[in-house]
């Protein structure tokens, strides 16, 4: 995609869906996603909006599109491994809310574990922090001598809480069953469930030239039954590295090559902002840049073109509250 199409669309971009589309239904807004709740089901929608630092910021072209179906494409891929919160075209009389919308994502209301399940397959990010700074790693206890960017031997598993305001809190898989967050036997389906599913994105991520570093899943129960709900191996939710390249720049102590928004989080800490006080004005030429990293991040990771399905905002007003009158109400 060149440049000039992103800017094209910076006047089209989804800020939010206007309450005319839910047809009566509560919306819930969090940072980057309305979310239509009926009875038993949910439209999920992606706004455009962009968030750093636990505030939204601005709006990025494709954003939402990007990130809605990478996730169908993921929990296509693994929903042989763990069921997930997604209702099957078979049930809505064919039609593919993700396709036809590109946003959108009809999905089942699950009973969501306050967890958040962080997979990583090497020491970088906080956990690089953490190590830095002699603290253990959600608990974990890691071997001395260690390197920022190291491969671990097996993939760690590092949650924290989801708390109702103020930071997440990085716990233990000991911890959360000792305090009853989660019961013992549902803990250990969770991890066996994280562990497999973050196998499968390693290994289709490989195939692409790609590493998928680390990454966040959050889990609901639909019927007793455990769903990966939520999103899966997104940009937002996940880091990757372009595996070319990895060892020598490793060995050299040099960053790696990202495939994630971690550019225009160092853009704000770069002008001086951090999430304390006011933060600067997004250009419009960041706006695009970002655009277009989250439109290459789709086609490295999907192995396809992007080709946006380009709703403005009225037209998927109108097929959400379709949606929503036939599916969600």
């Amino acid at each position: 995609m060149r440049a000039e199409v992103a800017a094209a669309a910076l006047e089209r971009t989804l800020g939010s869906l206007g309450e005319e589309a839910a047809a009566g239904l509560p919306v819930y807004r969090g940072k980057v996603r309305d979310v239509v709740a009926g009875k038993e089901r949910l439209l999920l929608v992606a706004s455009d909006r962009i968030s750093a630092f636990d505030r939204v910021l601005s709006t990025i072209p494709f954003k939402g599109e990007v990130l809605a179906r990478i996730a169908a494409f993921w929990f296509r891929e693994t929903a042989d491994l763990v069921p997930n919160h997604l209702v099957a075209p078979d049930e809505t009389g064919g039609l593919d809310v993700t396709a036809a919308t590109g946003r959108c994502a009809l999905v089942r209301k699950a009973d969501m574990l306050p967890v958040e399940v962080v997979v990583r397959g090497y020491l970088s990010g906080s956990a690089w922090r953490d190590y830095r700074e002699g603290r253990p790693v959600s608990g974990l206890v890691l071997p001395s001598g260690l390197e920022r960017d190291e491969k671990f031997p097996v993939p760690i598993i590092t949650p924290s809480t989801k708390e109702v305001s103020g930071h997440d809190r990085p716990v233990s898989g000991a911890e959360l069953v000792a305090s009853g967050i989660v019961e013992r036997e549902l803990w250990a389906e969770v991890e066996r469930a994280a562990l497999s599913l973050f196998r499968r994105g390693q290994e289709l991520a490989a195939r692409r030239g790609l590493i998928l570093v680390d990454t966040k899943y959050e889990f609901g129960l639909v019927d007793g039954r455990l769903v990966v709900a939520d999103e899966i191996h997104t940009p937002d939710s996940s880091r990757y590295w372009y595996a070319d390249g990895y060892a020598e720049r490793f060995t050299a102590r040099d960053a790696q090559r990202e495939l994630d928004k971690e550019a225009f989080r160092r853009w704000l800490m770069e002008h001086g902002w951090s999430g304390d006080g006011e933060p600067p004005a997004i250009p419009d030429d960041l706006r695009v840049e970002t655009a277009l990293r989250y439109v290459r991040a789709f086609e490295a990771i999907t192995g396809e073109k992007f080709v946006p399905v380009d709703l403005d905002p009225q037209a998927l007003a109108k097929s959400a509250a379709d949606i929503v009158r036939g599916h969600v109400a």
